[in-house]
């Protein structure tokens, strides 16, 4: 059972921030204000490492954890502390603070960059990606320039068969960051007036 394990790791990392877990790579990831940098799974606490303590751990003999997706083994940055580690909770929580920072600053290091792909988008996936692409739609920047409501018409015009207006509320998230379903319903009203003078 992960619980005891879970629970110890919860209230040892309780003064770091907003604590919580919720159910990952088959395991319980532990978030601090929604960064996540540990993991407890098959009743072994996991600290996130970064190059440097990557280094570390496996210096001290320490495995990344491994999950299954598809079949197809997945090495994560999660590594598992040994049993006697809990001997000593402050060099744990020293290497939590370390580990949280560190997920902390890779994260932001993300967001400054952004996407990548359109189907890195939220709403967005391959299939959409496909289609924007067969629409002339290339990159992130041309969806941005292009906006919503043409993005939508150029899938319209190139598309064989009908495109439900859902598109458009993808695109529209798409472009300003946030899923779909949280767009107000009076710019979902103000989208399809321009739509329907497009």
């Amino acid at each position: 059972m992960d619980k005891p394990t879970l629970k110890n790791s919860l209230k040892l990392f309780d003064h770091l921030g907003t604590v919580k877990s919720r159910s990952m790579f088959g395991g319980f990831g532990i978030f601090v204000d929604d960064t996540m940098f540990a993991l407890v799974v098959q009743d072994q606490l996991h600290l996130r490492a970064n190059e440097k303590s990557s280094t570390l751990f496996k210096e001290q003999g320490l495995k990344p954890y491994v999950y299954k997706k598809r079949g197809f083994p997945v090495t994560t940055k999660y590594f598992a502390l040994s049993e006697d580690a809990w001997n000593n909770t402050d060099q744990i929580l020293i290497q939590a603070e370390y580990a949280l920072t560190s997920a902390r600053e890779e994260k932001q290091a993300q967001a400054a960059a952004g996407p990548n792909r359109l189907k890195d988008l939220p709403n967005l996936r391959l299939g959409t990606e496909r289609m924007l692409k067969k629409a002339g739609i290339q990159s992130v920047e041309d969806l941005c320039t292009a906006g919503s409501i043409q993005a939508f018409l150029a899938v319209q015009q190139s598309h064989t068969s009908n495109v439900s207006v859902d598109l458009l509320w993808a695109l529209e998230g798409a472009i300003c960051g946030k899923h779909w379903s949280v767009i107000p319903q009076n710019r979902k009203t103000e989208l399809l007036q321009k739509l329907d003078h497009a």
